[in-house]
């Protein structure tokens, strides 16, 4: 429906979820409408369900996968649960989202736990900076997918590999790439993964998945351990009083009570329209429109700020000009019914697969000479 009122290229904030993702959540909130929690049994088909789901999308095994409310949880999951020393450090990009830096800074105070900021080269973070700060005190490196205001992919099978060899955790934000390009943890090593719903799973905020390496499980501490953190939790109704059961041997330990079933619900319907689509094809489909959007800015004189190297590209592309006001030209933009985002005064552009090369045009064409 979106495309009826909008040219929407701004898939990087928070996306337009389909009509399958609002009927999903509908089919939720009727049944408890119409029976309270008599199908409950139901609601946990569709929850494991969309587990299996999230699991197929990157590589995983449902037992690694847990639901939790936000990317930031995920990383405050890992950032609280490493069992630190003072003294520990942590390497980040000083170009990150807020939300994969304030849970390390917390730590400085907490803990005495050392951020090391990694700087970029222009946009582009190259492993060797990463690697040049680490010594025997580093603990983790966390880095996202792909930089949100860039649009610069990391080199996460270079990080993850020089991390596995020194028993660093690798801690990913990945709500900027799942969806948009593949990602198989089963061949990247990634400790822990964290990735809201709403950007290009083109899912509903508020909830997300987490993925917690089996081999990693006992290396988090569960510090929000609840009662659906247990083994066989709701097999104890109506008696809760046992108070003995063991956590659980999975990532569902990190659930730590009553699950977001509507947002579950819409999760999952989103995850499997991207697996029906394809990520390689997703990702095919992103290169073909952003290659067109590149040689009409080009053309008009923008400045391309994004990387454009094959393995370094995404989904999104920023640019700017020395001759305009880029908020003022947002602002155009967004008169005329074209969504884009401004970051650090630049446009990014974050066009989808059901995007089309018109829309590219329909952009191009209501930009001024750069």
């Amino acid at each position: 429906p979106v495309t009826r009122r909008y040219v929407f290229l701004n898939h990087a904030a928070v996306a337009p979820v389909s009509t399958r993702v609002v009927v999903a959540m509908n089919e939720y909130l009727t049944s408890v409408l119409e029976a309270g929690g008599l199908h409950e049994d139901r609601w946990l088909r569709r929850v494991e369900e969309a587990r299996r789901h999230a699991a197929h999308l990157i590589g995983a095994s449902p037992e690694e996968i847990a639901f939790l409310k936000n990317t930031t949880e995920g990383l405050l999951t890992v950032a609280n649960g490493i069992r630190w020393r003072e003294g520990d450090n942590v390497i980040v990009p000083s170009c990150e989202f807020p939300a994969n830096i304030y849970p390390w800074r917390n730590l400085e105070r907490r803990l005495g736990v050392e951020v090391r900021f990694v700087k970029p080269r222009g946009v582009r973070l190259l492993p060797e900076d990463f690697f040049a700060l680490v010594d025997g005190r580093t603990r983790a490196i966390a880095v996202s997918f792909v930089e949100y205001a860039s649009g610069f992919r990391n080199d996460l099978d270079t990080l993850g590999a020089f991390c596995r060899e020194r028993g660093i955790f690798l801690v990913v934000d990945a709500i900027q790439g799942l969806g948009a390009l593949p990602l198989d943890v089963s061949r990247t090593p990634v400790d822990f993964l964290s990735a809201d719903g709403h950007k290009w799973l083109l899912g509903p905020e508020g909830i997300s998945l987490f993925y917690c390496r089996r081999e990693r499980l006992e290396d988090l501490e569960p510090l929000e351990a609840g009662w659906m953190s247990v083994v066989n939790a709701e097999e104890y109704a109506p008696d809760y009083s046992l108070y003995t059961a063991p956590l659980r041997e999975d990532a569902l330990r990190f659930e730590p009570g009553t699950r977001n079933n509507v947002g579950i619900f819409g999760l999952g319907e989103a995850i499997e329209l991207i697996l029906e689509v394809g990520v390689e094809n997703i990702a095919e489909r992103l290169m073909l429109l952003t290659d067109h959007l590149v040689e009409g800015l080009r053309h008009k004189g923008y400045r391309i700020l994004s990387s454009l190297e094959p393995k370094e590209r995404s989904g999104i592309i920023s640019f700017d000009s020395p001759r305009h006001d880029m908020a003022d030209l947002r602002r155009r933009l967004r008169d005329a019914g074209i969504i884009v985002a401004l970051r650090h005064n630049a446009l990014r552009v974050s066009p989808h697969f059901y995007n089309t090369l018109e829309e590219i045009d329909a952009l191009l064409e209501a930009l001024p000479e750069g």
